[in-house]
């Protein structure tokens, strides 16, 4: 664990410029490393079917591979259909996305919806990085970060109120717990008080999608939208603009991939990691692997390590086994959400703009518990269901009729 603590701190120096040189061979030899210290810690950890089994539990207590994998064939099976009819139909206005947008008027209007959500600035703040992020120093520090592009709207409001989602989960966890074995991953030693990986996500993703990509939650920002931007926005109504952010669209970068080709993104991501544990490929290999999972599964040629192989932080960081839980998130945080939709008052601020009976429903069924129950337990408590695709699934058949 040292040599891996160590190993992280220059890995992502380096990732972070062979990302900016678009050069993956610069990295190769630090994420050959990280791979054979991954396998080793899978070794100590120990495992029943797979090595991988034991990297994936550090982040998602009690989930397997063979768990994974079948969520993942009943996901493929719902998802392909609706991609399919999707880009069948004639695509939104995508251009009205790229037009000139101001970094500091898109963190200004994504941070007062942030707040709007229950994302407390006096307990936490928002900077810039090359990779969204949320880090808790505790329950009164809880810090969040974006990326923004002035020629891209949804990269930068999206991934605000999904780290602000996260925000929440850690600015709610119940203060008793604070510095405590509930708040804290103890494997890591730093502030965390998710209960899981995946379950951190469900609330992500839940914020992002579930509410910010509604057609209800557009009917009733958009016109404060087109105040901050009106030379970009004044030309364009509530239905282009809810439909340009829905579009389908399959594309090379995961944090800003639509709703229906995202989960395809971690399933490409697990099934690599899976891979390079077990000893199936060689990390050499991976930009064309890479390029011929994306190929095969969203039908595009990746056309740098930048936006293929390099992408993402999570390897540079030593973290192998926790893309399963962005999927997992997207399951979990849908019937979470499905449940609470049927409390009148969650309904109702819904249809109003008031967001707090929902974060305060979640706060009560999810963040206050902190690690001190299980995702399961919480699914189980909240729901009375565990892991179930089925919401997830029929919210967004319901999105994809909607924009027919």
């Amino acid at each position: 664990m040292v040599e891996a603590a160590a190993l992280k701190t220059k890995a992502q120096q380096v990732w972070t410029e062979a990302r900016a040189k678009n050069d993956f061979a610069l990295f190769q030899p630090w994420l050959e490393r990280t791979v054979a210290i991954q396998r080793e810690i899978a070794a100590a950890i120990g495992y029943e079917a797979h090595p991988y089994d034991a990297l994936i539990q550090q982040y998602e207590p009690d989930m397997t591979l063979a768990q994974l994998q079948t969520l993942f064939t009943r996901l493929k099976a719902g998802l392909l259909p609706l991609i399919d009819t999707a880009l069948g139909r004639p695509q939104p206005r995508l251009e009205v996305l790229e037009r000139h947008y101001p970094v500091e008027i898109q963190k200004r209007f994504a941070l007062g919806i942030a707040q709007r959500f229950g994302y407390d600035l006096k307990r936490g703040r928002l900077d810039e990085t090359v990779h969204p992020f949320e880090i808790s120093f505790t329950r009164e520090d809880v810090r969040i970060t974006g990326r923004f592009r002035e020629n891209w709207l949804p990269g930068g409001l999206f991934a605000i109120w999904h780290e602000a989602g996260h925000g929440i989960y850690e600015q709610g966890v119940d203060p008793t717990f604070s510095r405590g074995a509930f708040a804290t991953d103890i494997v890591n030693l730093y502030a965390v008080g998710g209960t899981s990986f995946g379950m951190h996500e469900s609330q992500s993703r839940l914020f992002e999608n579930r509410v910010g990509r509604s057609r209800r939650f557009w009917e009733l920002h958009y016109a404060a939208l087109r105040q901050h931007f009106p030379e970009s926005l004044g030309d364009i109504d509530v239905e282009t603009f809810w439909r340009a952010v829905n579009a389908v669209r399959p594309s090379f970068i995961r944090v800003e991939a639509d709703e229906l080709t995202y989960d395809f993104h971690v399933i490409l991501r697990v099934e690599i990691e899976a891979a390079l544990i077990a000893g199936e490929i060689a990390v050499k290999d991976l930009p064309a692997v890479w390029a011929e999972k994306m190929r095969a599964y969203l039908g595009l040629a990746v056309p740098d390590d930048t936006r293929g192989v390099l992408q993402d932080v999570h390897w540079s960081a030593g973290m192998i086994g926790s893309f399963p839980t962005y999927t997992l998130g997207n399951v979990m945080g849908a019937q979470l959400f499905a449940t609470a939709r049927e409390v009148p008052e969650v309904a109702a601020g819904l249809r109003d703009g008031d967001y707090l009976p929902l974060t305060h429903w979640l706060n009560h069924h999810v963040h206050r518990h902190g690690r001190s129950r299980t995702p399961d337990e919480i699914l189980h408590a909240a729901t009375g269901n565990g892991l179930d695709p089925a919401p997830y699934l029929r919210d967004l058949t319901e999105k994809v009729a909607l924009l027919a």
